[in-house]
């Protein structure tokens, strides 16, 4: 078996705003598996600032991975522990060298366009009349679940917004979640949920920054509105310490980035853990490409979550590559008639 990697620049069809800072390009890597007539494709999906695994050598842990590409794919994830999004790449690429059809990795309803996947419409964040704008186009898509990326504007303009979209559509019409990406500080941190759940959200996802642990519990315990724990699992790698994180802070969700948190496998363990604490969980993509969009898609499709899922970000990039994915209905749908087109 011959292993390569590749680098891959996604370019953003226009600058998509979070409270960490406005994105117009994201960094992508791919290991490319090679054996006999067979090729296979894994995306490394990093993202630079908030992945575990952004550390200056990166790349020399892609060379190291591609050169030891015999040791085989379970040695390899326990190597690599530490680097979330090379282990799911190698998850992938693995997969795809033992099908036929390279791209369709869990064959299901879903890959026989038989059936959907719910998903969330995000929202990104931007000036009033960017994000109001954004809100109708979701609507006008048939979206009945939005996703409100907040803590980067003026809070007051931002509760505007929620109470305009409440305005118009009640709490059994369109389902509202936010996500502050840790925006908050924790001394007004409740203040704010009050304000917010004035406005029938689903949940808030990372009201404060990771790492704050007590301050994130006293939190998830008084809360008037559900918060979801994400950057919060972003580094934690023992089973023991799922479940110890989840035993103190006591979220009502976690969401689950598979890039994050080592790929299906790593997924898999915080949905085990989350089931024994009574946690509810979606899944949601990390900005990769429509290959790891699409692997990420299929393995969540066979978990039966019917909640919404946060999976519809394939369209964000100017330069994504052509697959079957598709929005439609506020669903996502694996249309096999269209034909992959990856050239790398």
């Amino acid at each position: 078996m011959k292993a390569t990697y590749k680098k891959y620049n996604l370019d953003f069809k226009r600058p998509s705003g979070t409270s960490r800072g406005v994105l117009t390009q994201k960094e992508t890597w791919f290991i490319i598996l090679e054996e006999e007539d067979k090729s296979a494709i894994g995306e490394c999906g990093i993202l630079r600032g908030l992945s575990i695994d952004d550390v200056s050598n990166y790349e020399e842990i892609l060379q190291w991975t591609c050169h030891n590409i015999h040791l085989g794919l379970d040695p390899l994830l326990k190597e690599l522990v530490e680097f979330p999004s090379i282990q799911f790449g190698l998850e992938m690429a693995f997969k795809s060298l033992e099908i036929d059809d390279k791209f369709e990795l869990f064959p299901s309803e879903f890959t026989q366009n038989k059936a959907s996947i719910p998903i969330n419409g995000l929202i990104w964040m931007g000036t009033p009349e960017f994000m109001s704008c954004q809100i109708r186009e979701k609507i006008d898509a048939g979206f009945s679940c939005l996703k409100l990326k907040i803590g980067a504007i003026d809070f007051e303009t931002e509760i505007s917004l929620l109470k305009s979209i409440r305005k118009e559509f009640s709490v059994n019409d369109m389902e509202l979640r936010v996500d502050a990406n840790g925006a908050f500080k924790p001394s007004e941190a409740l203040e704010k949920l009050k304000m917010l759940s004035e406005f029938k959200l689903h949940s808030i996802e990372q009201p404060i920054k990771q790492g704050q642990i007590q301050e994130m519990a006293r939190l998830c315990e008084q809360t008037p509105l559900p918060i979801a724990l994400d950057e919060e699992l972003i580094g934690v790698f023992s089973v023991t310490d799922k479940a110890k994180l989840l035993q103190i802070i006591n979220p009502q969700y976690i969401i689950l980035k598979p890039s994050f948190v080592g790929g299906w496998s790593g997924s898999s363990a915080w949905i085990q853990v989350a089931k024994s604490h009574n946690v509810a969980w979606w899944i949601t993509s990390a900005l990769e490409s429509n290959i790891g969009l699409n692997a990420i898609a299929q393995w969540t499709f066979t978990l039966g979550n019917n909640m919404p899922q946060g999976l519809g970000t394939g369209a964000l990039f100017a330069n994504n590559f052509d697959s079957p994915l598709q929005v439609k209905n506020a669903t996502l749908r694996y249309d096999n008639k269209q034909i992959w087109n990856v050239n790398l």
